[in-house]
This record gives C-alpha cells, sequence and structure tokens, in this order.
C-alpha cells in the first residue's frame, strides 16, 4: 500500500469512528496533488503541506504510541513554523499537543440551519445586482477576497491558480458563487458549495473593504441560503472563528446555531 492510499484509509476509518475528517479541503487537495509531505507508521499518517500538519491514527491502532512517534518525526523532520488542526476538538489531540509542547491558538466553530426553518425573504437594493458568477469575474474575486481576508491565514491566500483549483472540484457550480456588484464593479461573493443531497454550506462570504457596512454581508449570505434550499438540501452548514462576534451574530440572526462538539481548534509548535 503507498502512502496515499494508506492516508485515505486512515482518514475514512478515523472520520467514521470521530465523526469529524481528519483531513480539511486544503489537505485533501494538497493529498492528490502531490504537493504534501507525507510520513507513517503501521495504522497512522502525518501529512504536511504550507506548514500546516495533519495527523490521524486508525482506531483500532490507538493507545499504541503511533501518534506521539508521527508528531516527534514531524518535528525533527520540519524546520519551519507549524500548526495542526483538530478537527472536533478531539481529547487524544488535546492531550498529544500539551505533552509536545503545542500552544491552542484558535477555534474554529461549525454553525448549522436547517432548511426547514423559514427564510427572510430577499431585498436587493434598486443600485445592486446580485448574480450568478461568470468567468469574466475571477479577477474581481481574487481581488475582493485578499482584500476581505487580507489578515486570514488560509483564506486570503488564494490567488487565481488556487481559484481555479477549487472551481475544478467536482462539486463547483457558477450558479452556486454568488456576487454582488453596483456601477463601480464587484464588491462581494458569497460562494455556496453542495456536499452532497442532503448538506450544503456558506462556504466563502467575501465584501471588499469599500463596500462594508452596507449590509451585503447579510445579503449574500441569505441569496446563498434561498440558493441552497432551492436544490433541496436538508442542512447548511458554515465555518467561523469563534471569536468573530459580528459574523457570530449575522449567523445566528439567520438561524444558525453551533453546538460544543461542532469545534475545530488549531495548534501551534511553540518556538523556543
Amino acid at each position: 500500500m503507498d502512502s496515499r492510499d494508506l492516508v485515505e484509509e486512515v482518514a475514512r476509518a478515523a472520520e467514521a469512528t470521530d465523526g469529524a475528517a481528519p483531513l480539511d479541503e486544503a489537505a485533501q487537495m494538497a493529498l492528490v496533488d502531490g504537493t504534501a509531505s507525507v510520513l507513517t507508521e503501521p495504522g497512522g499518517f502525518a501529512l504536511v503541506h504550507d506548514g500546516d500538519l495533519s495527523l490521524a491514527v486508525a482506531p483500532e491502532s490507538r493507545g499504541r504510541g503511533i501518534g506521539s512517534a508521527l508528531l516527534t518525526r514531524t518535528e525533527a523532520s520540519y524546520d519551519g513554523p507549524l500548526t495542526a488542526w483538530s478537527h472536533g476538538n478531539h481529547p487524544a489531540a488535546a492531550r498529544l499537543a500539551a505533552s509536545h509542547g503545542w500552544d491552542r491558538v484558535r477555534d474554529l466553530w461549525v454553525m448549522r440551519r436547517p432548511t426547514s426553518l423559514p427564510l427572510p425573504s430577499l431585498s436587493v437594493p434598486s443600485e445592486v445586482t446580485v448574480r450568478g458568477y461568470r468567468d469574466s469575474d475571477a479577477a474581481s474575486v481574487v481581488a475582493v477576497n485578499a482584500a476581505a481576508f487580507a489578515h486570514h491565514p488560509e483564506q486570503g491566500a488564494m490567488d487565481l491558480d488556487n481559484l481555479s483549483r477549487r472551481m475544478a472540484e467536482p462539486w463547483f457550480d457558477p450558479a452556486g458563487l454568488l456576487v454582488a456588484e453596483d456601477a463601480s464593479g464587484l464588491l462581494g461573493f458569497h460562494w455556496t458549495k453542495q456536499h452532497d443531497a442532503r448538506h450544503g454550506e456558506v462556504y466563502v462570504v467575501g465584501i471588499a473593504p469599500a463596500a462594508q457596512g452596507r449590509g451585503l454581508g447579510k445579503l449574500l449570505t441569505l441569496a446563498g441560503l434561498h440558493h441552497l434550499a432551492g436544490l433541496g438540501v436538508d442542512e447548511v452548514l458554515l465555518y467561523v472563528e469563534s471569536d468573530n462576534a459580528p459574523a457570530v451574530a449575522v449567523y445566528s440572526g439567520l438561524g444558525f446555531a453551533h453546538a460544543d462538539a461542532d469545534t475545530h481548534v488549531q495548534y501551534r509548535r511553540r518556538t523556543p
């Protein structure tokens, strides 16, 4: 079994037991594209891409020190800054981080909303147009994204190549990437994602800094929710930083809720 097959096998087994996938979208793409560094032990793996570590041990192999061995090997072989996500805030990950001197630095919430909840009607200002994505929008979407997420360690790094890579995924639907524009140009966007027949996602909402304060974030979020509901999904989820109070307030006002089990925790290797 090659390393990619082992990673995929362990990841499937871990997700089935833990209820959360150990590989996020960026890690999965790096694995498929061959741009990740992978270390393996029988029953476990450590995958690093762009300084981000994903580590998982198959349920039947846990309790044998495999996770600690993989983390020790990763620390020895990777000199740069390292962060790692614990998807679902797994207790074993917290213990492993503490034993190796890693600090908890971010909490990312998953918030969920059933589509059975009625949605407010969509009222678009006369000077604004909300429509689906066109190929000619690519540069404007990247520019708005870069400005809106200038301080976001992952999303803010999206460039034209990364945009194209994401759009190459089987789930991409131009009609689900909603943009708002006026006479001045593109003001913001809401990229929705349909995972399967039952689940949709508020994938990314980005508003140009110059257009903030006009209610466009709520408008585009609501437009995307109407789009996803029209596809027949049962539930819409989203990811939001736990300390982003304005965003949490907007999403809560639209019927999204967070449960403690729906928390992803990021750890950072402590520097000397």
